[in-house]
């Protein structure tokens, strides 16, 4: 049996941490067994329809690399791949049980459905509307809303995550399957598409758990198998009490994007929040999740957001392409993060900054703040200076003299390479008599007048002689 999965999103907005990852695992299982995943883009919900929200999806999907086999762009045989073009089909499906006897057209205004809603408010009893299902009924035509016509009994049924499951007739309901506008509601349209698109495993949010009874109920109505159902936990807020919302700090995958988190990091962190191979391993790359991942490995619990794991993971992978693909392969990812002065400077010259600076990166956006003294000169501070805690027991004048005899130091070299200026910096405290965190705090604010600065030997090199001695000189003079 060829596995088909399918991403199956609505463009309602913002792509958020839930939805990738309920497109990373499809997109997984796939790949593994050589199968195809389909993405299916749900837009039945007119009202809530966001403009330009399915190219967000398209281009988020693409940058992660979960390239899809049948959809939108890409075409296929279970074309058109947008809910709101498949009105017919969800209609020819919706006769057939008006024809069986399992669908009926309801004329009751919504006002008289909120008033069954309180009275069984009031008595303390859960509504269903099957107890309120109209005597007789008309011929169903699009315009009016059609219902399932429920026939409660117990379901059992296998879940790849949660295990064997069973209820009862009691949450079996007359649930809408076409609304008054034509359009289908989820509850049907997913069905109705999965089994035409030859969907085999179905991978959603726990969160319609308790919905399922009702699509076994449809499945069986319409007299079509069911697929493998895959419920994915839920991921919670940092402090593990909630589903995540974007209200606890999450942000959307486009802005951390925009922030300078690699696709491979943000693929890395999602796969593997609420599954693990069973190994220590944190570290993946995109083949091995797809040699390793399984469906029984999926954690059947919430999984904690921890956005500090995130950026720590995109620290890595910054580290993994520039030590394994080289610095040219990292730099081709900065482009756009750089401080604005940067565009003067040719792209060797920026990528021996990166080259001293990558390992102290968390995001790409970190360039803006950790690079702009080389590129610019720093505005001096001499506050900043004198009231360092390495400093501040020096006077001006102890300062300006060790200044000084730096300078003349740094002068006297003639192969400006990052191996002579260590050479030099240890000469420094031998002849000054101070510690390195004294004598190099002084060097390296005078530099930069930044909080921190990679190496200094390193900094000095990739400076050069002229601007690094220009500085020291500047500061000198003003202190």
């Amino acid at each position: 049996m060829e596995i088909v999965t399918r991403f199956a999103p609505s463009p309602t907005g913002y792509i958020h941490i839930g939805n990738v990852r309920s497109a990373i695992y499809p997109y997984l299982l796939a790949r593994q067994n050589h199968g195809k995943m389909i993405l299916r883009i749900e837009d039945t919900d007119r009202e809530r329809y966001v403009e330009g929200a399915t190219e967000l999806i398209e281009d988020t999907l693409e940058w992660l690399g979960l390239n899809w086999d049948e959809g939108p762009i890409v075409g296929g045989p279970n074309a058109p791949y947008f809910q709101s073009e498949r009105k017919e089909i969800y209609h020819a499906w919706a006769r057939k049980l008006i024809e069986s006897g399992r669908a009926y057209a309801d004329p009751t205004p919504p006002e008289k459905v909120n008033q069954y809603r309180e009275e069984c408010n009031k008595k303390k009893i859960p509504f269903l509307y099957r107890n309120f299902r109209p005597d007789t009924t008309t011929e169903w035509e699009p315009g009016m809303p059609l219902r399932f016509k429920a026939e409660p009994k117990d379901y059992e049924w296998v879940d790849e995550v949660m295990g064997e499951m069973h209820t009862g007739p009691e949450v079996l309901d007359d649930i809408i399957l076409i609304k008054k506008d034509g359009f289908p509601t989820y509850n049907f349209a997913h069905i109705v598409d999965d089994y035409e698109m030859g969907v085999t495993h179905v991978m959603r949010g726990v969160e319609y758990l308790s919905s399922t009874p009702n699509y076994l109920a449809i499945y069986e109505a319409l007299e079509i198998p069911r697929p493998k159902l895959v419920s994915l936990p839920h991921i919670l807020a940092p402090q593990g009490n909630k589903k995540l919302g974007k209200r606890d700090g999450a942000k959307s995958v486009t802005e951390y994007r925009e922030d300078g988190v690699l696709a491979e990091a943000m693929l890395n962190y999602l796969a593997c929040l609420g599954w693990n191979d069973g190994t220590e391993q944190e570290i993946y790359s995109k083949e091995e999740l797809i040699e390793r991942f399984s469906l029984s490995r999926i954690q059947n619990s919430g999984a904690r957001y921890d956005e500090t794991k995130l950026l720590w993971l995109n620290g890595q992978w910054l580290r993994k392409i520039f030590n394994e693909q080289g610095p040219r392969a990292l730099y081709e990812r900065t482009l756009g993060f750089w401080p604005k002065a940067a565009e003067a400077y040719s792209e060797d010259y920026r990528i021996k900054v990166l080259s001293i600076i990558y390992d102290r990166l968390k995001t790409l956006s970190d360039l803006r703040e950790m690079t702009g003294y080389f590129f610019a000169d720093p505005t001096i501070n001499t506050e900043m200076l004198l009231n360092n805690k390495f400093l501040k027991k020096n006077s001006k004048s102890e300062i300006e003299e060790m200044l000084k005899v730096v300078i003349s130091r740094l002068n006297k070299i003639d192969d400006w390479t990052s191996e002579k200026l260590q050479d030099a910096l240890n000469e420094l405290l031998e002849q000054t008599g101070k510690k390195p965190a004294e004598l190099f705090s002084l060097i390296r604010i005078s530099l930069s007048f930044a909080p921190f600065s990679p190496a200094l030997n390193l900094t000095l090199g990739v400076l050069g002689r002229e601007t690094s001695l220009a500085r020291l000189n500047a500061v000198a003079r003003a202190i």
